[in-house]
């Protein structure tokens, strides 16, 4: 399960702890914008222990770095001794940029995080300059920045980004993280999760770690109303029909195929470890 991703100052110990307690399945150390660079000597050192206590909490441990072309190299040098599940990068535009990353970072899942429009146009690119990249995450702040808007609760500024974005990551075959809501408010964070599940995202990055467990609901896959559609549909068929009804909806055939899949998929999936208290 990686519904949600939450960022985490690189150097608060504090944030640490609760993030570990907000019950999102990725927890990323922040080592870009939320570490002041006087803090990321800090942040670096911190690294090692906290994915392993992260991983005891039961959610996977990833880290963000800046660009290799300022002080990724000096993040990574640190962190990766710490076994992170996933490396993160910022401000990434260009394939290239993959496969450095991919050459510093050997045996670690990539997730580059695009924040242009330059990166946005690229995409394909990026998504498939290393076989390791597992899923793309759009951002919201440096891309409105970059767009020559800001940001609206609504966030009808970035409306055509992110389902771009969506289109692009399904078509190259790796999976889309939607960009973080950054204000603070649960019922906003709920509305922007929910317009972005209807679009096709399985996953969404946060900022905020109380909104966690409500966006969490959002991404959960709804098993029983899969199970009523297979079930609605089998028993069309064996009547003779090629189309089921089930609360006024007519199921077709790409309907109950992916409400297979998902059962399907349900079935092989580990249960969520339970969380450690404290």
């Amino acid at each position: 399960m990686r519904r949600t991703w939450l960022f985490v100052p690189g150097a608060d110990e504090a944030a640490h702890g609760e993030a570990a307690r907000s019950g999102a399945d990725v927890l990323i150390q922040e080592l870009e914008d939320f570490t002041l660079p006087e803090l990321r000597p800090k942040a670096r050192a911190l690294a090692a222990g906290l994915y392993d206590r992260w991983r005891m909490a039961g959610a996977l441990a990833a880290v963000r770095i800046n660009p290799l072309e300022t002080c990724g190299r000096d993040d990574l040098a640190a962190v990766l001794a710490g076994k992170p599940d996933l490396v993160l990068m910022s401000k990434v535009e260009t394939p290239v940029q993959v496969e450095a990353l991919a050459a510093a970072a050997p045996g670690v899942d990539l997730v580059p995080n695009v924040e242009s429009a330059r990166g946005l146009l690229r995409l394909a690119e990026i998504a498939r300059a290393s076989p390791r990249v597992v899923a793309l995450l759009v951002a919201s702040e440096d891309m409105v920045a970059d767009l020559g808007t800001s940001r609206s609760r609504g966030g009808e500024e970035l409306a055509y980004v992110r389902q771009r974005f969506l289109v692009e990551c399904r078509a190259a075959g790796v999976e889309a993280i939607d960009a973080p809501y950054t204000f603070s408010d649960v019922k906003g964070a709920v509305a922007d999760a929910r317009w972005a599940q209807r679009m096709g995202y399985r996953m969404k990055s946060l900022v905020d770690p109380t909104h966690a467990k409500a966006v969490n609901k959002v991404f959960t896959p709804d098993l029983a109303r899969a199970a009523k559609i297979v079930a609605a549909f089998e028993k069309a068929r064996k009547e003779g029909n090629e189309r089921a009804r089930l609360d006024g909806a007519l199921i077709e055939v790409p309907i109950y195929a992916a409400a297979k899949r998902l059962l399907e998929s349900a079935a092989h999936m580990p249960l969520p470890k339970r969380r450690k208290r404290g």
